[in-house]
């Protein structure tokens, strides 16, 4: 850290950032002095100062109340940010004290939740059960969004169409700017069309997508891997796509097709778990695009805590190569 910004760390103080946040939330300063049980003059000092350490205005005052500057949303950003992370760190902190020896945060996307992790993260918590896992679902590029704002310590996705991608660098873009990602290879599967047993397609061993487009599409919400991924093709084929229903999970997408409101792809290993959900049959895409690999990310691997290296050694192959990503 630069001795400049050492400064700039030293003249912030948290109180003020709070009393910052809790007026932005309520609009007002009389207010935001109510809800902290503090004096309003004292509150419009505290923000004065932090517009003098800053060096710019962060709030515009009128008789109503107060509304943020350009540079107020961005330091409310940040102060959220700062006051979040203050938060987990007391949490985890305190857990410590309980018999915990580790915290790992991974966002995974629903692929790798409903196919792998649960028995994965079950192996690994049985062999280091003072190790917490905090798990969350996202969709891929959150997943990616996360790892790279810090929110996430790894992340588990398809990459897809995120960024720039190659055998050797991938590159999400965040509001702040590029932020280089690594990523290990985590497991593969491969999309299939589900149809009903007496759909036109049922009996068919494997068929292309651009026959799929003649049906109605079942499909999971629009910011899903799948979703993109077929919307990309679709207009590869320079064929319209018809999503007539979009669902938030896999079992509800299987009810759908089960009763005739169209057709949809899974990743094969989700529709071998969703068993018995209707009286469907999985078609096998012939696609290349079909077949996607899910991937472990992080900042950097080595950097990691040692806790969060186990779990990564645990999910990932030995050997396996480490590629580099900036996320989008």
């Amino acid at each position: 850290m630069k001795n400049s910004e050492r400064s700039f760390a030293r003249r912030i103080d948290l109180t003020s950032l709070q009393l910052f946040v809790a007026v932005c939330e309520l609009g007002s300063i009389g207010r935001a002095a109510e809800r902290e049980f503090i004096a309003a003059s004292a509150v419009s000092k505290r923000l004065s100062d932090l517009e003098a350490t800053v060096d710019t205005a962060l709030l515009y005052r009128h008789s109503r109340g107060v509304t943020l500057t350009p540079a107020g949303e961005s330091l409310l950003h940040h102060a959220r940010n700062v006051l979040y992370g203050l938060e987990r760190m007391q949490g985890e902190l305190s857990e410590y004290a309980d018999g915990v020896r580790g915290h790992v945060r991974i966002h995974a996307n629903m692929s790798a939740i409903v196919q792998f992790l649960p028995e994965d993260l079950g192996v690994f918590a049985r062999e280091h059960n003072q190790i917490k896992i905090d798990l969350q679902e996202h969709l891929s590029p959150d997943v990616l969004s996360a790892v790279a704002e810090g929110t996430a310590d790894i992340g588990i996705c398809t990459l897809g169409n995120n960024g720039a991608t190659s055998a050797t660098q991938t590159t999400v873009q965040l509001s702040q700017g590029n932020v280089q990602l690594q990523h290990r290879a985590y497991r593969e599967d491969r999309l299939v069309v589900v149809v009903p047993e007496q759909h036109a397609l049922a009996e068919r061993e494997s068929v292309a997508f651009a026959e799929v487009l003649e049906w109605d599409i079942v499909s999971l919400h629009a910011g899903s891997s799948i979703s993109l991924t077929m919307r990309a093709a679709a207009a590869t084929a320079g064929h319209a796509l018809h999503q007539r229903i979009q669902v938030t999970s896999l079992d509800a997408m299987c009810r759908m097709i089960d009763n005739g409101l169209g057709i949809g792809l899974l990743p094969d290993r989700a529709f071998e778990l969703m068993h018995g959900v209707g009286h469907l049959r999985a078609v096998h895409l012939s696609d290349d695009w079909a077949r996607r690999e899910l991937r472990v990310v992080a900042r950097d691997f080595e950097a990691l805590p040692v806790t969060t290296r186990l779990l990564v050694e645990h999910l990932c192959p030995a050997g396996a190569a480490t590629t580099t990503h900036s996320p989008a």
